[in-house]
Formats: C-alpha cells, structure tokens, sequence
C-alpha cells in the first residue's frame, strides 16, 4: 500500500517466527509436525522466579515503573556483571528492556545515522542486519565459514571496518551456530578493535550460561578493559533462566548511551513489565544452581543431534560450543532430488521439502546469512529430537 514506509521495503518479517507459525499451522491442521525452529527452552520457569512474579502481583507492584528499570533490577544487573564478568557498573549505566531486541535496537536507533555502517559477522540471529536497517545504518556482513567453526577472524573484521564503521556486533555462542570464543579468539579480534578508536562494540551475551565442554564463557570489555567506553554488553534472563515470555533483556555501558537508550524507549513501549522486572530480580539474586544441571540436559541433546545428524552421508554438523543450536552443512545434498521431483537447489529448498515430506520444521540457513546451511534448536524433548533426526535421516537417504 502507497502511504506505507518505505523503511518497511528494505527489511523482512523474522523467518524463525514465521517457520515457528508455519510448524503451528500445520499441527492445527492435524499434520504430525515436530518444531525445531524456535530458540526457546522447553524448561519451566524456575519455581522461585515464578514465586517472585506471584508475590509482585499479591503485594501489587503493578504500576507503571522507571522508563528503564526498577532500582532493584538495576542493582541486580551490576551485581551480576560484578560476580559474573569481572565489570564494574553503577545503576545509571544500566538499561533495562522489553527483552533483548529492544535493548539493541534503542542502541542502534540512538546512534546510527545515514551513511553509519555496522559490522556483522555471519552466520547472524536474523534480527541484526534488519534492525540497523531499520534503525538507517547499513550493515557491512563478514562472513565466517564452516572451516573456522563458523567463527571470524582478526583478518575478516579487520577488512570489513572502513571510516564509516560505527558498531561491532558481537555474539559468543552464537545463534545460530552455538560456535562460542575462546578467550585468546576473542583477544585477538579486540586486538583488531583497538586499532580503530572510532568502531564501538555491541555485545550479545543472552547465551552466556549455556556453555559445554569446558567451554569458558567471556565478553569484550572483560578482555580488554580499555574497550569499557566504548562496549554496550547485553544480555537477558530469557534463555538461562527460561524467561522467553517474560520479556526482560539488559545492557550496561556508557552513561550518555544508556541515557539517548532511555529517551528512545520513554517515547515507544516506556517501562517494561513491572511484574516481570522483580521476577528478573530473583533470577538474578536468587539460587544459580538449575544452571548446571539444565546444561548436562542441553549437552546431552546436542550430543544426541550432532551424532545422529553425522551420519547422514551429505552433511557436516560440527559440535558448538554453547547455546542450544546446531548448523549443519548440506553441501552434499545440493543437486539431489526427492521422490516428489523438488530438487534441492538450496537450504531454503531443503527446509521447505523437509517440512512437507516428513514434518520436521527446521530453520533455512539463508535467513542467518550463510549458506548452504540450516539450524535446528535442540531446546526440545529427546524424544522428539531424536524422531526429528531419524525424519530427516530418512528424508536424506531418499535424495537421489
């Protein structure tokens, strides 16, 4: 329609949300469908977080609250960037938004201007490239590749900062590959940061906890501690603490950003759920230690995955880090065709076919920015997962 924006021809709906939709359509319509495409935890809330959500209600902590955040929560958050990371902030540096996305997007409609471009390494979570788009930043994509575990390197960020570049979006482990940093990886990308005094971090940490192996989990500013100015470092209690719905993200940084952040948010949702924010408070106060054993259930799953997934001649799944996803390769099926006659031209071809033939809704991986890929979440059932895996098994043994 004429008398809509333009902004809306250069960005597109959320392809997670839409395969999610497309999976629940097709379960309404009676169709045996097993969904993988939502980044979500099966898990429950912990009974403690729900009980503080409760007891806000009962003791009526449901007015409007500070633009950004309660002073609890702001306290919380600067407690647990204290025991958690090693950073030191005070509650005027923190923002406290309607989940994670909007903690980055009021960062990028505070800051970008025309001509203002935004480094993202692929594979990306589908909103970054279009939340600067929206926001009238260019994003500048450096793509990683399969070889280097789907990780970026000194060189490739080195070559895709230009004058013009004004944030680095940085994800570890990452959606939607789970490939995680270590700390000499991420030394040596920070190494490359300070050459270029006028590029400015933008970290997404929401997969901190979700860590396998070993794997030691650490952010740019607590590298490299002379980044501290210039490093917004996000992060959320949706998916450690299986909080998708309660809509809570953060970040801390810089006094004069988190006030432009406040300013942006003051004129679109204002304050985030009030109820929410004090459940957030306990989830960040209170006990830590389902942690642990909501990591051994992930890592089983991802174990369970990444096996079966290997053994389907024609792909290559390597074994992330951290988060709840995997993105195998299917180079080797590119070219092949189903008995329907579709010929796998592409991951969004495969996705497609996949969903029709067998019922397994999985995400295509040019929606993340490299191809040819796809990603399933493994935060589901073992049961489901490994139906999921033996479909898809067969789906691929059929190719011809």
């Amino acid at each position: 329609m004429s008398f809509l924006s333009a902004t809306l021809s250069r960005v597109k709906p959320s392809p997670t949300i839409a395969v999610s939709n497309m999976a629940q359509e097709l379960k309404a319509a009676g169709r045996d469908v097993i969904g993988l495409g939502a980044g979500e935890p099966d898990f429950d809330t912990p009974d403690n977080i729900r009980a503080a959500g409760i007891r806000a209600i009962e003791e009526g902590r449901t007015k409007y609250t500070a633009v950004d955040g309660i002073a609890e929560l702001k306290q919380a958050i600067c407690a647990k960037f204290l025991r958690d990371n090693g950073l030191t902030y005070t509650p005027e540096q923190v923002s406290v938004g309607t989940g994670g996305k909007q903690i980055l997007y009021n960062a990028l409609v505070a800051t970008l201007n025309p001509g203002d471009e935004v480094v993202i390494p692929a594979p990306y979570w589908v909103s970054y490239p279009d939340m600067v788009l929206l926001a009238g930043g260019t994003p500048v994509i450096a793509e990683a590749s399969l070889q280097t575990r789907f990780k970026l390197t000194p060189d490739q960020l080195e070559a895709a900062i230009t004058p013009k570049t004004k944030w680095f979006i940085f994800n570890s482990p990452s959606n939607p590959t789970g490939a995680g940093y270590s700390r000499d990886e991420l030394e040596a990308l920070t190494d490359v940061l300070m050459r270029h005094p006028h590029v400015w971090v933008m970290t997404d940490d929401m997969y901190e906890h979700l860590a396998y192996d070993g794997f030691e989990f650490c952010t740019p500013a607590e590298v490299e501690p002379r980044l501290y100015e210039r490093t917004l470092t996000c992060n959320g209690v949706s998916k450690a603490y299986a909080m998708t719905g309660w809509r809570i993200g953060y970040a801390a940084g810089p006094v004069p950003l988190i006030a432009a952040m406040r300013k942006i948010q003051s004129q679109s949702t204002s304050n985030p759920c009030s109820v929410s924010q004090w459940a957030a408070v306990e989830a960040l106060n209170g006990p830590q230690d389902f942690l642990g054993p909501n990591n051994e259930t992930f890592k089983r799953r991802r174990d369970l995955v990444v096996s079966m997934l290997s053994e389907i001649d024609g792909i290559t799944c390597p074994t992330p880090e951290g988060a709840f996803y995997v993105y195998p390769s299917i180079a080797g099926l590119i070219g092949k065709t189903t008995p329907a006659g579709v010929v796998i031209e592409d991951d969004e071809t495969f996705a497609k076919a996949l969903l029709e033939d067998v019922g397994v809704a999985v995400v295509f991986g040019a929606a993340f920015g490299l191809s040819p890929n796809f990603r399933v979440s493994y935060a589901t059932a073992d049961e489901a997962l490994k139906e999921a895996c033996r479909r898809i098994q067969t789906f691929c043994a059929r190719l011809a």
